[in-house]
């Protein structure tokens, strides 16, 4: 690879220990919050309503929040989307209040603080139809965990398949666990990145997988270790160019992208970093912690391939 002259020597497995410790505490930090706090569904999942509304000049959300909370919209959850002069207005279910009706209530009480509120768009999601975007969004996960449990099954070893599996639930677990603890809302855009985050972490998980079983058939003397640690090395090129690019165009899309795909974006974040470090210390490190060594993969030797060597000396 073009970013080091010569592969590094980073002794990795050395270090997996006090990552077994990181990623304990972490792991329960992330269960307590899910457990605690639970995760702050959106209308997507809830069900209620969207307002979204403009001003002439920008609107401190503060003073939106204060308008709604004295026309009796406490539950309300108010941001900026687009620019500082828009806002959206998100409500919890309301079965006595059609949907229309409630907009205007919204929009009503908003210019009686400021006139030149103006109306934009309205969304409402029925309770029923949160219910079934929440089990469909269960099922899509469930369906897509599955099928990597297939493919890993059949592409690798199994204690190299256990040590991915283990790496995909470590990185799906921090991430719910960090929107649950900042209740950052779980809409359907976080769904959709937590799918993304799984293929990614996949991904970077095979490419160090192979280059270990490649080096378990070439590398006939060192350690279990020194091979891991020498196949984590020669990607580690790779792996740095692929998360560093990534990165910068999630955090270009968190940072200019507006509050409409920010939790996306987020998610998308937190998914590189924690899947790069996934492969390299949850992946592998469970691989090696199940046993896992070159033996396991090398081919077996031919019956009497001792006696056709002999055979075939002068």
């Amino acid at each position: 690879m073009w970013l080091f002259k010569k592969d590094p020597n980073i002794d990795f497995m050395s270090h997996r220990r006090l990552a077994l410790i990181a990623s304990i505490v972490l792991l329960s930090v992330a269960v307590g919050a899910l457990l605690i706090r639970g995760l702050n569904f959106g209308i997507d999942f809830t069900g209620g309503t969207v307002v979204e509304v403009g001003y002439q000049e920008a609107a401190e959300l503060s003073s939106v929040r204060q308008a709604l909370n004295e026309g009796g919209f406490e539950d309300a959850v108010v941001q900026h989307f687009g620019s500082a002069r828009e806002v959206m207005i998100r409500l919890g279910p309301r079965d006595d209040v059609e949907a229309a009706e409630l907009s205007n209530e919204v929009v009503a009480t908003l210019r009686e603080h400021d006139s030149s509120v103006d109306l934009r768009r309205v969304e409402f999601v029925g309770p029923q139809i949160g219910e079934e975007l929440t089990q469909d969004g269960i099922l899509a996960m469930l369906y897509a965990l599955g099928g990597i449990l297939i493919y890993v099954a059949f592409r690798f070893e199994y204690r190299f398949a256990a040590g991915s599996v283990a790496a995909l639930l470590h990185d799906i677990t921090l991430i719910m666990g960090v929107l649950a603890l900042f209740q950052i809302t779980f809409d359907l855009t976080v769904l959709a990145a937590l799918l993304a985050v799984v293929g990614y972490s996949l991904n970077d998980t095979i490419v160090v997988f192979d280059r270990i079983r490649e080096n378990f058939l070439k590398m006939r003397k060192g350690s279990t270790e020194e091979v891991m640690n020498a196949s984590i090395n020669q990607t580690l090129s790779r792996t740095i160019v692929t998360s560093f690019t990534t990165l910068l165009v999630v955090v270009s899309l968190y940072v200019l992208g507006g509050e409409l795909i920010a939790a996306f974006a987020l998610t998308l974040i937190l998914g590189v970093l924690v899947g790069t470090y996934s492969s390299i210390f949850v992946a592998s490190a469970s691989a090696l912690a199940l046993g896992v060594s070159k033996y396991d993969l090398q081919p077996p030797e031919k019956e009497g391939a001792d006696q056709d060597e002999e055979l075939q000396r002068p």
